[in-house]
């Protein structure tokens, strides 16, 4: 679990008692397509999966569905000034030999301190499962911790099992096609929305990032998100309005020493909008 400022350490201690964990009931057999929903603190959790076509290929997906109520959010790998990424842990897993999660496009919202990136009313981590040995089933034992936020950030842990066969039906698989299709792309040379130029600008008190951006002609609900990994890095803030399809996005660090914490690691510029979006990785030197 990373922090971004104060605020939020001071937020997680102030509901630090408010911990929610629950346990999700016993496994369903081969041939279900969801886990039951687990309730936590104003949400609720499952865990879905379908046969999906990929280039070609009949590929085993899973998802974590998460609804909240309304008001509620929870936050995208990079969650802005406050809040908490949500965590996967497979441990128990069988037949399990990789599972990647997918992040769907997220958005800012407002918050006291500043902007949290995420989700509200209902998403969905796509999954890309990879079995150990692929003609056999593989049963999911999912540890998933996320913040949900409406004025403080609670911490919430549940615990889900799905069994998947080995050919499982369509299952969940509009469901989970639905989210798949808003997560970021690979940016590419002509690709839009389109990472231009990056300009880092590390000059003592005055550090930032300068990204220079190309969206379509007719894009709205444009906006660029940064996640570092284990690095912090501020939520970029535009820099005038989209005009032609051109964006400039500024990142401003709060001291030398956090705009020097970035130097030498790849950075992922997911780039937003309601006609696609796209992730570029770019390294500052």
């Amino acid at each position: 679990m990373k922090f971004a400022s104060f605020s939020r350490i001071a937020a997680l201690i102030c509901v630090g008692l408010a911990l929610t964990t629950v346990a999700a009931g016993g496994a369903l057999g081969v041939g279900s397509s969801a886990s039951p929903w687990v309730d936590s603190t104003n949400s609720k959790v499952r865990l879905v999966s379908a046969t999906v076509e990929r280039e070609g290929k009949t590929v085993l997906m899973a998802g974590i569905q998460l609804r909240m109520n309304p008001e509620w959010k929870t936050y995208w790998k990079n969650p802005g000034d406050s809040g908490v990424p949500p965590g996967f842990d497979w441990t128990g897993s069988t037949n399990l030999k990789h599972a990647k999660v997918l992040y769907p496009a997220p958005h800012r919202f407002a918050e006291a301190d500043g902007w949290a990136i995420g989700y509200d009313d209902e998403v969905v981590f796509p999954i890309k499962i990879t079995p150990e040995r692929e003609d056999e089933p593989v049963t999911l034992r999912l540890g998933f911790d996320y913040g949900l936020c409406k004025d403080l950030c609670i911490p919430n842990e549940v615990s889900l099992r799905l069994t998947l066969g080995a050919n499982a039906g369509k299952g969940d698989a509009a469901l989970i096609e639905t989210f798949f299709a808003r997560v970021p792309k690979e940016g590419a040379p002509g690709i839009l929305p389109e990472v231009k130029a990056v300009e880092a600008k590390f000059a003592g008190k005055a550090s930032e990032l300068i990204v220079d951006a190309a969206f379509a002609q007719d894009a709205t609900g444009t906006d660029l998100f940064i996640d570092g990994g284990d690095v912090f890095v501020p939520v970029p803030r535009p820099v005038g309005p989209l005009a032609d399809g051109k964006q400039r996005f500024a990142v401003s660090f709060a001291s030398p020493a956090e705009a020097a914490a970035i130097k030498g690691k790849p950075l992922t510029l997911t780039l937003v909008s309601d006609q696609g979006s796209t992730a570029t990785v770019w390294t500052a030197k």
